[in-house]
């Protein structure tokens, strides 16, 4: 579908994630200039034009997760009848874990243009001071809440050969690390960036057992976490018993082995331990 010229666009505006004065000229000139302002949340977003000394004459609207799908049939009003239409959210890159992305996909559906206002954002910028490899990365947000899915959502990472990089609750930093650690290898190497940009940022980088017993008491702040990715050839299931079963016939402790095979080859330990014992019982019968 081709574009409609007499329609308003969606304008993703990146906002600062810290120090105010990382804001930019384009920034400042297009929420002075803006029809609608839809604003993650409307009280931070008067306070951020206080600090930036902007004024606006826009209207501002809420646009957050809980009204962000009741919201849409008015801001596709106000694009179609000519409005730009500028979203911004507490800090960073509106639709980068963030409310956005349901409007730019409606949006594109009818034809609107979508563009946008670069800013900084919490991703890169904790992968740019993390040290770990920065070529090839994936971005997988906020993890599950319950531990459960937690645990499953990473050692479904477990064999992941990019550098990972996840946003998580102060509240909750030392026990997703711990599961990180059980899960991807205690010795997997991480940094846990936190108030980046302001006065107190902290870049911690260590293994995940030493960033999961320093969170327990260092958590507080707005949390980005950076994981390095797999290392060496990964193996399969399979391979990695057989792995196992060789060492424990050369005389190798079960417990040490299947930690150890388990790192090297990107698996998930406990299940790596369930199908050797599988394999062992099938052996018995």
């Amino acid at each position: 579908m081709s574009e409609q010229t007499t329609a308003g666009r969606v304008v993703l505006a990146g906002t600062p994630i810290g120090d105010r004065r990382t804001a930019s000229q384009a920034l400042l000139d297009i929420l002075e200039g803006a029809d609608v302002i839809a604003a993650e949340d409307t009280r931070r977003f008067h306070d951020l034009l206080r600090r930036l000394e902007v004024t606006s004459a826009a209207k501002v609207v809420s646009f957050f997760e809980g009204n962000e799908s009741r919201r849409l049939p008015q801001l596709l009003d106000e694009l179609r009848s000519g409005r730009d239409v500028v979203v911004v959210t507490d800090a960073g890159m509106p639709s980068v874990s963030d409310p956005g992305f349901r409007l730019v996909r409606a949006a594109v559906d009818e034809g609107i243009t979508v563009t946008s206002v670069p800013g900084p954002t919490a991703v890169t910028t904790a992968l740019a001071v993390s040290g770990l490899p920065t070529d090839r990365f994936c971005f997988e947000g906020f993890l599950p809440r319950k531990a459960g899915e937690r645990r499953n959502a990473l050692a479904g990472l477990a064999r992941e050969p990019r550098t990972m990089v996840l946003y998580e609750a102060p509240h909750r930093l030392a026990d997703l690390l711990a599961d990180a650690a059980e899960q991807l290898g205690a010795d997997r190497q991480a940094a846990v960036c936190r108030e980046l940009t302001k006065t107190h940022e902290e870049v911690r980088r260590g293994t995940l057992a030493e960033l999961a017993g320093w969170a327990r008491e260092n958590a507080r702040g707005e949390i980005t976490i950076v994981i390095a990715g797999a290392h060496g050839p990964a193996m399969t299931l399979e391979e990695a018993v057989d792995e196992v079963g060789r060492r424990i016939a050369d005389g190798e402790k079960m417990s040490a082995v299947v930690g150890e095979v388990a790192r090297g080859g990107g698996l998930n330990r406990r299940s790596l331990y369930d199908a050797v014992l599988a394999a062992q019982q099938q052996e018995d019968r």
